[in-house]
């Protein structure tokens, strides 16, 4: 019971962090014309909300799978009040959504202070929800699409917001010979591409600055500006000029035929085993059944839903990209919580003994790892609890013999690692900064400072110091996390504390380190576990390129 609850609440704190209301629309009601057709917004408490506008027509029927195309064009106005559906999940653990899923999901919202000087255009954050891209987790109503923009009009730094709904799970990330010949690989990180394609050319229409659009993502979305960063060599067209990852980094992809399995079963379990075209078989099966297969499948938490190299829209890992130089030049802001693994440690309670832990590493996350290699690890993260995550908590929060060894492999492998990766190459060639979240290890017990409970540092919705929230503000302006220096109001305390670039000329890199009590900040060196991390980094290396 213990289990049950403490996930139901992780990850709703993790995923949700949901403080999203609904304004009343008052008199004054703006209309925007696009291209496609008219939408009425609303306007309340100084904000005018632009909510579910449909940017791609409805992937259904022949459509599913394939990149998104144009919205169908309409004569009337339509209400934008309200969000779009939600795209096709099954509503396991999250809180209950008032949004009906349904494959027609393919919407965004753009946010903007309702009073702006005549022509002035306004730089844009597009934010980018996570979720690990599984059947559950995500849609754009899980976030406040408010704070942020109330708190850049407090700044006197205004920025127009914009959110997007993407395809998940299986409609989004399928893998498969067949998705590979028929070039459908990644919709759903085709489907954020074309929402910034949509930024591009309508944001000026309520008042954002197409040339100044900064990504910004949590988890699942951090992963997704990764991969943007590598498409194409890292020529992205001016679709955005920074990128604000908060607890995700280009990583290695595997090839797109590495899904097979996957798709076999949804071909298995969908009926369409003996179709002559079995993708096209997939395209007719309803919706709710091609999820249930999806639901039912195993691998929950270990990442059975991710960006591939599916050899036309992205091309190679983000490792070689990264290590070839073929990514944008961009300058960005990229951090970690201390304790990202638990989270998902939580569903692997059942691993209780060494020899269990190894097998379940190599089976879930290495496949064709040497035994040399496994016995490496065994001797980096000892079972020894002490040494696990929740970190520098002793003996404590031991909810079995092996979970806290098992966090600490976890976020080091899939969040540390790449993080540190990604700046040791990237800070050679661009402006970066880095951070590290430690706050909640004692309020949040076995989870520690877990993956997600940092998002509210950075969204707006805990008000206590707004550090995070106006370093990212600042970033967005200015592409740089720091508070102006020729601009002095005295609301934001970063505007007394200094934000280093992570720098590779120095043996101790600098992390921006959030710490118990708020608003305690420092400066801690980017070198904690580094040769266990530079471990796991070299094997990842070696298994997936």
């Amino acid at each position: 019971m213990f289990t049950i609850s403490i996930i139901a609440l992780a990850i709703s704190y993790a995923v949700n962090v949901l403080s999203a209301s609904t304004p009343v629309q008052n008199a004054a009601a703006p209309v925007v014309t696009l291209s496609y057709g008219k939408f009425q917004g609303m306007t309340s408490g100084g904000l005018t909300q632009f909510l579910g506008m449909p940017f791609a027509r409805p992937p259904v029927g022949n459509l599913r799978f394939a990149p998104p195309e144009p919205p169908i064009p309409f004569k009337d106005i339509r209400q934008a009040t309200s969000f779009g559906n939600e795209c096709p999940q099954e509503p396991v653990t999250k809180p209950t959504s008032p949004l009906p899923a349904n494959e027609d999901c393919l919407f965004l919202n753009v946010v903007t202070p309702s009073s702006m000087p005549h022509g002035k255009r306004l730089p844009v954050v597009f934010w980018i929800f996570g979720g690990a891209y599984l059947p559950f987790l995500g849609d754009t109503s899980f976030n406040s699409v408010t704070s942020v923009v109330n708190r850049s009009m407090a700044l006197g730094e205004p920025v127009v917001y914009v959110s997007t709904n993407y395809r998940l799970n299986a409609f989004g990330f399928l893998g498969g010979k067949e998705i590979k010949a028929a070039g459908l690989g990644n919709p759903g990180i085709r489907d954020q591409r074309f929402a910034l394609e949509w930024v591009q050319e309508n944001i000026a229409k309520f008042g954002g600055d197409p040339t100044k659009v900064t990504l910004w993502g949590e988890s699942g979305g951090a992963v997704s500006i990764g991969a943007h960063m590598v498409i194409n060599n890292g020529n992205q067209n001016g679709l955005f000029r920074g990128g604000f990852l908060d607890s995700g980094s280009p990583s290695f992809y595997s090839d797109i035929t590495a899904g097979q399995s996957k798709y076999d079963t949804l071909v298995s379990g969908t009926g369409c085993t003996n179709a002559s075209d079995t993708l096209a078989c997939l395209r007719t099966v309803p919706a709710s059944t091609l999820l249930a297969v999806v639901n039912d499948a195993p691998g929950l938490f270990q990442l059975a839903w991710t960006v591939t190299i599916d050899g036309e829209f992205i091309t190679r890992s983000a490792r070689d990209a990264l290590e070839e130089g073929h990514y944008s030049k961009i300058p960005f802001v990229t951090g970690d919580v201390d304790d990202e693994g638990t989270l998902f440690s939580m569903l692997t309670l059942n691993i209780t003994t060494n020899q269990e832990f190894l097998d379940f590493i190599a089976a879930s996350f290495l496949p064709n790892i040497t035994n040399a290699d496994l016995a490496a690890i065994a001797q980096a993260y000892p079972d020894d609890i002490t040494q696990g995550s929740p970190f520098d908590t002793g003996t404590a929060n031991a909810l079995t013999p092996e979970y806290k060894r098992l966090a600490a492999f976890q976020g080091d492998m899939f969040f540390s690692g790449p993080r540190r990766f990604f700046l040791r190459l990237a800070a050679k060639r661009q402006n970066a900064w880095g951070f590290l979240y430690k706050r909640g290890k004692i309020a949040n017990g076995p989870l520690g400072a877990y993956h997600g409970s940092d998002v509210p540092e950075f969204d707006g919705t805990i008000t206590t110091d707004f550090i995070g929230t106006d370093a990212l503000i600042n970033f967005v302006n200015h592409l740089d996390p720091n508070a102006p220096k020729q601009i002095k109001r005295n609301i934001s305390l970063l505007e007394n504390i200094n934000w280093p670039q992570w720098i590779t000329s120095t043996t101790s890199p600098p992390l921006f380190t959030f710490l118990d009590p708020a608003p305690s900040v420092a400066i801690t060196p980017d070198t904690f576990r580094e040769g266990p991390i530079n471990l796991l980094v070299d094997i990842a290396g070696k298994l997936f390129k």
